[in-house]
């Protein structure tokens, strides 16, 4: 019996599809199987049974999760205990974040804390921000930088910023030339570029049901920079988090702002607790927050 055995039985437990689980384990779905095959074969039991609507425990299942849920927390408390015997933060921690602030935050913050932490190894990952937090609770991850709120509720978070959404839009759109901040439901006939389930993409749906319309959806996307690109070549517009539209003289769209009181994100750094932080991973806490504090994003 190993960790990875167990974290595998676990992750399945919580998420009820091997398919999910195999996700944000990284791993593949066979790879996954074979990890159970072999967990159950060593403990001469069935633990779970696959059905059309997903994984199911069996009784056995049910009396050795929270068993196994304990010995993983308990072993990466462990972890994290051995980690405070060094006053030198050393080894690998893993971040997880959200694209638009892995493109347009990190890089310059990762530079900066690589050179003053050259001992630790910075393992840096990007997902949708259901997936991050999965993978946070497994453990799979030391932190991440997500949208808030959060689904989880045995998450620690800490915020970092808030910011607006403003409208990005095609070069010398109408919208520019109006020369001032827009309403919502003086967007709701353009052509639009959303990613399902992204704050703006439902600020801007609630504002076509203000006016009865249907919204134009001229594209779905599953990543803010594609939306971007998008309102680039001239497909539609789109709500996008301010950080993501600081370099738009740059680029070939415009930038025009929403009224006040319009959509804004919040950004959290999430983590398991400080118990389950290794010194490389508090860290990499402090140094964020710290910097975030100082300098804004």
């Amino acid at each position: 019996m190993n960790t990875e055995q167990l974290r595998a039985f676990v992750q399945v437990a919580r998420e009820g599809r091997l398919t999910v689980a195999a996700r944000q384990l990284g791993v593949s779905q066979p790879g996954l199987s074979r990890q159970l095959q072999a967990l159950e074969t060593e403990l001469g039991v069935r633990l779970l049974v696959r059905t059309p609507g997903g994984a199911v425990l069996t009784d056995a299942g049910e009396r050795f999760l929270p068993h196994a849920t304990r010995a993983l927390d308990a072993l990466a408390a462990g972890v994290a205990e051995l980690g405070e015997l060094t006053s030198t933060p050393r080894g690998a921690v893993s971040l997880g974040t959200l694209p638009s602030v892995g493109a347009y935050l990190l890089p310059e913050l990762v530079k900066t804390f690589a050179s003053r932490y050259p001992e630790v190894l910075l393992r840096l990952s990007e997902g949708a921000h259901d997936e991050l937090e999965g993978r946070v609770a497994s453990g799979e991850l030391d932190l991440t930088i997500v949208s808030l709120p959060l689904k989880r509720l045995d998450l620690v978070a800490q915020k970092l910023w808030e910011e607006e959404l403003v409208l990005a839009v095609p070069r010398g759109h109408r919208l520019t030339k109006l020369k001032r901040a827009v309403e919502l439901t003086e967007v709701v006939e353009e052509p639009l570029v959303v990613m399902p389930g992204m704050t703006g993409t439902n600020a801007l749906e609630a504002a076509c049901e203000a006016r009865g319309l249907k919204p134009r959806v001229a594209l779905e996307m599953d990543s803010g920079e594609g939306m971007r690109r998008m309102v680039e070549k001239g497909l539609g517009v789109a709500l996008l988090p301010a950080l993501m539209a600081r370099d738009h003289e740059a680029r070939g769209f415009d930038v025009v702002e929403v009224k006040k009181g319009g959509p804004r994100r919040q950004v959290a750094l999430v983590h398991r607790g400080e118990e389950y932080l290794t010194a490389a991973a508090r860290a990499l806490k402090t140094f964020i927050v710290d910097s975030l504090r100082r300098s804004g994003p």
